[in-house]
């Protein structure tokens, strides 16, 4: 049975929701250039001030606009997000794919070295690697990309397995397919709702660790981003200030990473049977 994915996280009332929330988000990282009051940058003698007219959020610190640095700051946690869904997933469909369909000591080989990346912590890695080299965005994108491909390997190296063994596969076999036309033609168009959700889950955990690594310190202090703010904006939690700096930030992070989430869940429960089953029992 044909099911159409798309529309049944539109159907699911968390999938809706998460849609709606990412939508807002994505609107406002894409447009935010129209909307910055003040340059995300700039300082001006206007340290802790209010909110205002002039000032959405106050202002920080050093004077600058927070509202403007909320919106940059979605632009980077976005572009983190789409960046290292699209490389890891890419990464994790060649070697998944090829390990499942290739089998033997190839399969074995890599399925041993997914075994070791799993074991270490992408974040303390990267920690490390950043005592030798402060990453900016484009090799924090890098790094995350290089240590997010693990997971999504094993399901798609599990999937193929499945999907080697159907019989439009075996006839393009006997007619001596090549292994890559196999796996473009037939088990990677196969492996839609996969990728899928493999790209929502590393997206998610991109937004996670991005801002996560820019609170401690790792990336390039001149980057702007929603890590960033909250690492600053810490500092200062004694002063009133800490509820239209700290709140907000806290509030579009946790809101970008639910929309994610839900996204992932309903599409999980539009592949799974015995999900949609209990959904609309």
């Amino acid at each position: 049975m044909h099911i159409n994915y798309w529309q049944e996280i539109k159907s699911n009332n968390i999938g809706r929701l998460g849609l709606i929330f990412l939508i807002i988000i994505v609107s406002a990282a894409v447009f935010s250039p129209l909307f910055f009051p003040f340059d995300p940058a700039g300082q001006s003698q206007a340290s802790f001030q209010p909110p205002s007219g002039e000032h959405w959020l106050g202002t920080n610190d050093v004077g600058q606009d927070i509202f403007s640095q909320l919106l940059y700051g979605a632009r980077t946690s976005l572009l983190a997000a789409v960046l290292v869904a699209f490389l890891s997933t890419v990464i994790s469909a060649f070697i998944g794919a090829t390990a499942g369909y290739q089998g033997g000591i190839y399969e074995k080989v890599v399925m041993r070295l997914v075994d070791a990346f799993l074991v270490i912590p992408p974040m303390l890695l990267i920690i490390i690697i950043a005592a030798y080299v402060q990453p900016g965005l484009w090799q924090l994108i890098l790094l995350l990309s290089l240590l997010s491909w693990p997971g999504g390997a094993r399901i798609i190296r599990s999937q193929t397995l499945v999907l080697k063994e159907k019989t439009h596969v075996w006839a393009s076999k006997t007619f001596g397919a090549s292994m890559v036309h196999i796996l473009t033609r037939h088990i990677i168009p196969d492996l839609g709702p996969v990728l899928a959700a493999v790209m929502i889950q590393s997206a998610r955990r991109a937004v996670f660790m991005e801002a996560g690594l820019s609170f401690l310190g790792v990336m390039d202090p001149m980057t702007i981003s929603w890590g960033k703010m909250l690492y600053h904006s810490m500092k200062y939690v004694y002063l009133d200030v800490w509820q239209w700096w700290l709140l907000p930030v806290g509030i579009l992070l946790s809101l970008t990473v639910m929309s994610f989430t839900f996204i992932g869940y309903s599409l999980e429960e539009a592949m799974d049977p015995r999900l949609r089953r209990g959904r609309h029992a």
